[in-house]
């Protein structure tokens, strides 16, 4: 029997929703193949975090060293838990998670598949599903259960948050501080009044919305659907909504009940974030869009036209 070692990732001292699919994930392949789950987490304040989490053992890391994010620290901590017994290393496809896997799978020379949207059991194999090419093809990789590493796209299966449990919870010492020194934090920017992962209707706008101006068309709209605005790359690019709204390999990954892409093309970057929603339903004034190709439904107007006439027929109906 071996272990699937989970690196978990705090944020305000709670465990991060990707750290959550991961755990789920890893209870099912744990439980195919005969292993056990260890989540790891970071701070001295984790004890909470990690309580009733699905998992056989967790373990803290505390100490002076870990309490911001430093790579070389992190890593040295997580070599510390790999062992032999270790079947699978499993991180979030983040910036944390990027920088320790690649360096937890060189330094114990174990194989490595980023960019996972899927990882599945076919028997006694383990089946990671990649994103290659910019999100462009899936591919398909026999994963060994012999200390493999994978990254994993946050938002890629959901949380059965019927799961709870009651791990073994030891504290271990961080590694002495590395050679890198954290010299500030940059915040994230302001105007991340709504999390997008978590709404379940999205009126996602996009080159197509022309002027800022037109976004107090993209609002009301929202409103009357009882949705939240979000948006593709060039948006924010534009500086016209921050990047807490944007949508897309290099923004969020989401999963709405209904992804409403107005003025979209359908870049494969943006795709990546939302191929997988429940109902897509796309409007563009060019009827050769990529968009149409992952909606469900689609229309071709002008979203300028359409957006206030909708909000106005929806307006109506609630009336």
């Amino acid at each position: 029997m071996g272990q699937i070692v989970v690196v978990g990732e705090l944020l305000d001292g709670a465990l991060s929703d990707g750290t959550f699919e991961l755990l789920t994930r890893a209870r099912d392949i744990a439980s195919a193949a005969g292993h056990t789950v260890t989540v790891v987490t970071f701070g001295d304040n984790a004890r909470d975090a990690v309580r009733e989490v699905d998992a056989d053992d967790a373990v803290i890391v505390s100490g002076p060293a870990v309490a911001d994010y430093q790579p070389e620290t992190y890593e040295n901590a997580v070599l510390q838990i790999v062992g032999e017994d270790t079947a699978l290393v499993m991180l979030g496809n983040t910036t944390m998670g990027m920088d320790l896997g690649a360096a937890v799978a060189a330094r114990k020379n174990r194989p490595m598949v980023a960019y996972c949207t899927d990882l599945t059991m076919d028997g006694a194999v383990l089946v990671a599903t990649s994103q290659v090419y910019g999100g462009k093809l899936n591919a398909e990789v026999e994963v060994p259960l012999t200390g493999a590493v994978v990254t994993v796209i946050p938002g890629s299966w959901p949380v059965d948050s019927s799961r709870a449990g009651s791990p073994a919870i030891r504290e271990e010492a961080a590694p002495s501080p590395a050679n890198l020194e954290l010299t500030r934090v940059i915040e994230a920017e302001s105007g991340q009044d709504v999390d997008i992962t978590k709404a379940d209707i999205l009126v996602s706008v996009g080159r197509g919305i022309e002027d800022p101006d037109n976004l107090e068309l993209a609002d009301a709209l929202a409103e009357v659907l009882g949705g939240v605005v979000s948006c593709s790359r060039p948006v924010v690019d534009a500086g016209w909504l921050p990047r807490s709204r944007q949508v897309g390999k290099s923004g969020k990954t989401v999963k709405p009940k209904v992804y409403l892409a107005l003025g979209i093309s359908g870049a494969p970057e943006h795709l990546q974030g939302m191929k997988d929603a429940e109902l897509i339903i796309a409007v563009n004034n060019d009827e050769r869009a990529p968009i149409f190709d992952v909606a469900h439904y689609g229309a071709t107007a002008d979203i300028l036209d359409l957006m206030p006439a909708l909000t106005e027929k929806l307006e109506g109906r609630a009336g």
